[in-house]
């Protein structure tokens, strides 16, 4: 089991992971970092759990990972931003993660809209934005990470969809080096992204994405939205070529078409935000 003092050693972040909390199994570390956000938690405050009974995945979905093998944890933020900009947070996530992974392993890492990252097009880790806005501020925002490290074996739906770090370099990975080198790719990212803007991230996350001018099919809210993707918006959209006129769309379930079972899939997918505002 993980425990705060090793992850904590070699550590040289300023801001993240001044605190960690440390579980064998807990039912989700997202719900656990808002908890603790909403009595206070300073900015940079991690949860992380070696197992999570009833872990978080888009669409209402939970996200399967094998105790012991994996990372899955969940950061406070509290970015002073307006709402609009919270569509932009799983960029910069998305962006500081894959260069994070980048160095830990030399893989190249793809970033999908809205937040998946990707190795030779198989799914390698999701990312959950979960907050809550009050009287139209955001008092902070909780970032739920699910990274597929030395797992090599996935149920039989996800074979083809899945991979792990494990999988793509044929070694075991140190998951408390690579969550040390999350954590200081986050705390550099976010730094420069409050002093430049988190629209600075977008450039950097296009060169990382192979979606630009591809044909997608978007699930929105129980509607079927074809187009080709022209670029992302300034505030994280992602604009569509759709029937003569361009379309931005801020959530969505997205299935870059290939072929024709590609578009049976897309169509089976219920709508999903990138980020879920909660209440305390």
């Amino acid at each position: 089991m993980f425990t705060e003092r090793v992850l904590r050693k070699g550590l040289k972040t300023k801001t993240f992971g001044n605190k960690i909390f440390t579980f064998q199994s807990i039912d989700s570390t997202n719900n656990c970092a808002k908890a603790v956000a909403n009595i206070g938690a300073a900015e940079g405050v991690v949860v992380i759990a070696e197992e999570q009974t009833a872990g978080k995945g888009r669409l209402g979905r939970s996200w399967q990972a094998n105790p012991e093998e994996n990372l899955t944890f969940s950061i406070v933020l509290r970015p002073k931003i307006s709402p609009e900009a919270v569509n932009l947070l799983p960029l910069y996530v998305a962006v500081a993660v894959a260069q994070a992974i980048e160095r830990a392993t030399a893989l190249k890492v793809e970033c999908k809209w809205p937040n998946d990252l990707l190795i030779g097009k198989r799914k390698v880790a999701g990312i959950l934005i979960e907050g809550s806005i009050q009287q139209g501020i955001l008092e902070y925002v909780v970032v739920g990470l699910g990274i597929n490290v030395n797992q090599t074996k996935f149920p039989s739906d996800l074979m083809q969809k899945a991979t792990s770090l494990k999988l793509e370099t044929g070694q075991e990975i140190d998951r408390v080096q690579l969550f040390r080198h999350i954590l200081s790719s986050f705390e550099s990212s976010y730094t420069n992204s409050l002093r430049n803007g988190f629209e600075s991230t977008i450039p950097t996350w296009l060169t990382r994405s192979t979606m630009l001018n591809k044909p997608i099919v978007v699930s929105q809210q129980g509607n079927i939205i074809n187009g080709v993707v022209k670029g992302l918006s300034k505030d994280g959209g992602i604009v569509l070529q759709t029937n003569g006129s361009e379309k931005t769309l801020f959530a969505g379930d997205v299935t870059i078409v290939g072929d024709a079972a590609d578009q049976i899939a897309a169509l089976k997918n219920e709508p999903v935000a990138a980020f879920a505002v909660t209440n305390p």
